[in-house]
């Protein structure tokens, strides 16, 4: 597949690499249980792998040894392409549905990724036990506002640690909302990156916030409640009235 090689090239990965990320492309097309739509291999290969590894660059110059976790992994993205070309650095990939994270797990014996470890948790529920406090980076792709995800990677990090969060069309009160919230978390926005991961890609962005203080007390919260009642709404609702 030569698209699949010349994302090899572009990013410098090995030749194992680029045969894992081969069998993963497999694997979701055919495995019936395998949590998308999108499951031809061409199609594929530029939704799920090409835009997963757009984050390799910065997360090789912010943590390329570290500790990495993939909240919402879903079937495994971005976190499965980032442990493929981040091993060793340790990949885990936090996801609470069960049948999603029984595909991750075939997913990564089929791959032989030592690396990689399904955790099958929410994200709030992990933060408040096992996951405090142990990752210097994570990411996050579809699943919530970015106030949100900022709320559920904040108690997972360690300082210094960074969130990066994958977006489409940017909305600025969206992002006005997660900055209010990651004020309000020990966390500070570090900036947005374009990304263009395939030919024909729009409104792709990056968003990234540093871990630059300790969580506060009384987070994580309950399960369900930073999705229920965001951080930072509030005060939109009141500028709003």
């Amino acid at each position: 597949m030569k698209r699949l090689r010349e994302l090899r090239t572009g990013l410098s990965l090995p030749d194992e690499a680029e045969r894992r990320l081969r069998l993963l492309l497999d694997l979701v097309a055919e495995d019936p249980d395998a949590p998308t739509s999108v499951r031809a291999p061409e199609q594929a290969l530029d939704v799920h792998i090409a835009d997963s590894l757009s984050a390799v660059p910065l997360l090789r110059a912010h943590s390329r040894d570290g500790r990495l976790v993939d909240i919402g992994s879903g079937a495994g993205f971005p976190g499965l392409p980032l442990a493929v070309a981040l091993e060793p650095a340790d990949v885990d990939l936090l996801e609470s549905t069960r049948r999603k994270c029984a595909f991750i797990e075939r997913a990564i014996e089929r791959l032989g990724q030592a690396n990689a470890h399904a955790v099958c948790a929410r994200a709030e529920e992990w933060a408040a036990d096992e996951g405090a406090g142990r990752y210097t980076a994570a990411t996050v792709r579809a699943v919530a506002p970015l106030a949100t995800l900022v709320e559920y990677a904040a108690p997972l990090l360690r300082e210094g640690g960074l969130l990066i969060a994958w977006k489409g069309a940017r909305e600025p009160t969206e992002e006005e909302a997660a900055r209010e919230a990651a004020t309000a978390l020990g966390m500070s926005p570090c900036g947005v990156v374009r990304t263009k991961p395939f030919a024909g890609a729009r409104n792709h962005h990056l968003h990234l916030f540093e871990k630059t203080g300790p969580t506060p007390p009384g987070y994580p919260r309950r399960a369900g409640v930073a999705r229920k009642r965001p951080l930072g709404s509030r005060s939109r609702r009141a500028r709003t009235r």
